[in-house]
């Protein structure tokens, strides 16, 4: 399993969201392909809520940002709480280059006996792109 932070420096050649926000692929100029999902479980939840910033600013140039921000049961200023979760995570994946700059934020939900968490990891390696 590879960090998120494993994107700094690294350019993208291209970065797609599952239709079912589930997934987003993230392939870089190198050949390697990182993924950033979630194992699901029984009674739990895990999806991208939300991408503010153009996805397009992250391909062609050096990452310069790869954070990732962490609330577990606190909904952040400015973002709508879950509606009656017994436990939620909202986890913000932020991304920079000389371009422009993306948030990702993904919000996990379960009752509290299952992992609310975001996995990234890099899942193999195709050529140049």
């Amino acid at each position: 399993m590879s960090a998120f932070a494993d994107l700094l420096g690294k350019t993208l050649a291209r970065v797609e969201v599952a239709d079912d926000k589930q997934t987003i692929t993230f392939g870089t100029t190198e050949g390697r392909v990182y993924r950033q999902w979630h194992q699901q479980d029984c009674c739990e939840g895990v999806s991208v809520e939300e991408i503010v910033g153009d996805l397009s600013d992250l391909i062609g140039e050096p990452i310069l940002l790869a954070e990732e921000v962490k609330h577990s049961d606190e909904t952040p200023e400015g973002v709508t709480p879950p509606e009656n979760p017994e436990s939620y995570t909202w986890t913000f994946y932020k991304l920079a280059t000389i371009k422009g700059s993306v948030t990702i934020r993904w919000l996990g939900e379960s009752n509290g006996y299952y992992s609310e968490g975001v996995d990234f990891d890099e899942v193999g390696q195709r050529g140049r792109l």
